[in-house]
């Protein structure tokens, strides 16, 4: 059984943020299609920067911790270059290129926890980065209920602003 590391502070490395802090793991639900019908209570992730696969989180949070991660596609956002990560925003007509990452069992909870305090979310909290969503993704086997970071409305509005837009919506492409 190989051992994830912990999650590094903000003067360790690449975990973002004004300062570490314990985010409580309460889950924000937005409703995709059906406001009636709550999602899956252990639902996969859509990563679309240093979350995915080859970058430099996925190996310190997601490694020896997943089931599957397979490409995927979030319609109706685009993305904002960030200090080091991407901000996934909402705009319709957009697409955004990424990653479903399905948690392994025995690992949800605690993952859902660390993922929120590396992406500075927690509930309620107008100085959170992002915020964790339920979107639709699509992935080649078609559509796919799914947590997704998006940039939280304070910064999103700061980033149409005067935010650098990356054109073609794959944050890994960049470079």
């Amino acid at each position: 059984m190989s051992r994830v590391p912990p999650p590094l502070n903000h003067e360790e490395g690449p975990v973002k943020g004004r300062h570490s802090r314990q985010a409580p793991a309460r889950e924000r639900i937005v409703p995709v299609s059906d406001p009636t019908t709550p999602p899956r209570p252990h639902l996969p992730f859509f990563v679309y920067g240093t979350l995915r696969p080859g970058e430099v989180n996925h190996g310190l949070f997601l490694r020896g911790r997943t089931l599957r991660e397979e490409p995927a596609r979030l319609t109706d956002a685009v993305l904002y270059d960030g200090p080091g990560y991407p901000y996934a925003v909402d705009e319709p007509g957009g697409t955004v290129t990424g990653d479903l990452v399905t948690a392994r069992p025995g690992t949800y909870g605690r993952l859902l926890a660390e993922l929120d305090r590396l992406e500075e979310y927690t509930p309620g909290d107008p100085r959170s980065l992002y915020e964790r969503v339920v979107r639709e993704v699509t992935t080649e086997a078609g559509p796919v209920r799914a947590w997704v970071y998006l940039a939280a409305p304070a910064v999103a509005a700061r980033l149409r602003a005067r935010g650098e837009r990356l054109r073609g919506g794959d944050w890994s492409a960049r470079r």
